[in-house]
């Protein structure tokens, strides 16, 4: 396929089920926000009454947004379960957006300018709207849980077989190398720039010694084209969520190269997160979302309920996929599509368990660090006090004390301490300059 139409697919290719040109993941314009409901909007209703005054939220309606992504299912199933309907929030709108710029430029207008009043999201993307980074102005975020640990993957294609790439992403470097020299564009595919998948993504490329702003082009390309765009060669590697990993080992066209639970043990991922204006006028309806939120976390984690979970998000309402495609992976299952496979449920995606869900602030720090290193944010970023500003583990404590969550499941400290990553680096919230020097490919 050539160069030009291979590149004409990238840019278009969820264009028809969108209604817009949704890779625009670099620029800060609003292009056409189209939101797709993934359930029928309710009216309206009184709250339920088994609630205390000090309880009744302000109002009973809010619309979140999600990606088709397995991490998004605490939404669809606090939706589903009417756990949302349970803590007064009867209006809620879950609504399926076509990609992560949708989501941001719908979380710039507001439900009250048409667009929404939070979202499941990558977990850099609220530091980047609060900075008005990737919007027309800044648009302050509160990040109130994280919704899930684990359960990404990074994807190869099958012309790449023989090479049997995994953690070690050099094997590719020799590749990569004489295309540049022939004067041929490859492509590695993320989500968003700056969001986790394309650090995950330049992570482990910088770890074998590929560097990602000049041996290959990093793009961005929505969740759910991922495997199309490798189905026709417009890449050789993606990084993404679940179930897009599967569905292209299930379907024969690439194999995975790693899960990056495999990369950061129990590294954060999403978050929950709302506009901060709409946090501060409607404080009990935000712990109210909340509070279901966590209670769906919970369910999610529970393997007997992991067969349902699957069957709800895989309508066509929600994902639109096969129960296949995503029952696997949730339980540890990995078929990595080159004769590798494991049962490891340490590195499949938790929502709960190990403290998944509490948004530590050391963390985020980690995210806007390597935001740093890639240059989506300045070298003198406070980023202390943006975190502060942002991250709102009170509220999560808040919420979790308010659903009798034990006290031996609630952290004591906003930091998780020393993380170490699979080449053995090691990142010190205490001090994320002495990490960021010791990288050596690096934009900053």
């Amino acid at each position: 396929m050539s160069k030009l139409s291979r590149r004409q697919f990238i840019v278009t290719a969820g264009a028809a089920a969108a209604g817009t040109v949704i890779i625009h993941g670099c620029s800060s314009g609003s292009e056409n926000n189209t939101t797709q409901s993934g359930s029928t909007p309710q009216p309206q209703a009184s709250p339920v009454t088994n609630l205390s005054p000090e309880e009744m939220p302000e109002v009973t309606t809010a619309k979140l947004g999600f990606i088709a992504l397995t991490d998004s299912t605490p939404l669809i199933i606090a939706k589903e379960k009417g756990l949302f309907d349970k803590y007064g929030m009867t209006g809620v709108e879950v609504l399926k957006q076509a990609s992560w710029p949708v989501t941001r430029d719908n979380l710039e207008l507001g439900s009250e300018g048409g667009g929404i009043d939070g979202a499941h999201i990558l977990t850099p993307m609220p530091y980047l709207m609060t900075l008005g980074k990737i919007t027309k102005q800044p648009v302050p975020m509160y990040i109130l849980a994280r919704l899930n640990v684990n359960g990404q993957g990074i994807s190869v294609s099958k012309d790449y077989l023989d090479l049997k790439v995994s953690l070690d992403s050099s094997k590719m470097k020799e590749v990569f190398s004489k295309a540049k020299a022939n004067k041929k564009e490859l492509n590695a595919a993320m989500t968003f720039p700056g969001g986790t998948h394309d650090l995950w993504l330049r992570y482990w490329l910088a770890a074998g010694g590929i560097d990602p702003e000049k041996d290959i082009s990093v793009i961005p390309v929505p969740p759910p084209q991922m495997v199309a765009n490798m189905k026709i060669g417009a890449m050789e590697t993606f990084c993404v969520g679940e179930p897009w990993n599967a569905q292209l080992v299930n379907q024969k066209q690439g194999y995975t190269a790693l899960v990056t639970g495999e990369l950061w043990k129990d590294h954060p991922e999403k978050s929950f997160a709302l506009r901060a204006d709409w946090v501060d006028k409607n404080p009990k309806a935000a712990k109210a979302l909340l509070k279901a939120v966590l209670e769906a976390q919970q369910w999610c984690d529970k393997p007997e309920n992991h067969q349902e979970m699957c069957e709800i998000v895989a309508q066509d309402k929600w994902f639109k996929v096969p129960v296949e495609d995503i029952i696997g992976r949730i339980h540890g299952t990995i078929d990595y599509g080159d004769g590798r496979k494991v049962e490891n449920p340490d590195i499949a995606m938790k929502f709960w368990k190990d403290n998944a869900s509490y948004p530590y602030k050391s963390h985020d720090l980690w995210f806007l660090t390597e935001d740093m290193r890639w240059g989506y944010i300045p070298a003198d970023t406070d980023t202390k006090t943006l975190v502060d500003k942002v991250n709102r583990s009170d509220l999560w404590k808040e919420a979790a004390k308010a659903i009798k969550v034990a006290d031996a499941e609630i952290p004591t400290s906003d930091s998780r301490g020393v993380e170490t990553f699979f080449d053995g680096v090691k990142f010190d919230p205490a001090n994320p300059k002495a990490y960021l020097d010791s990288l050596k490919i690096k934009k900053a």
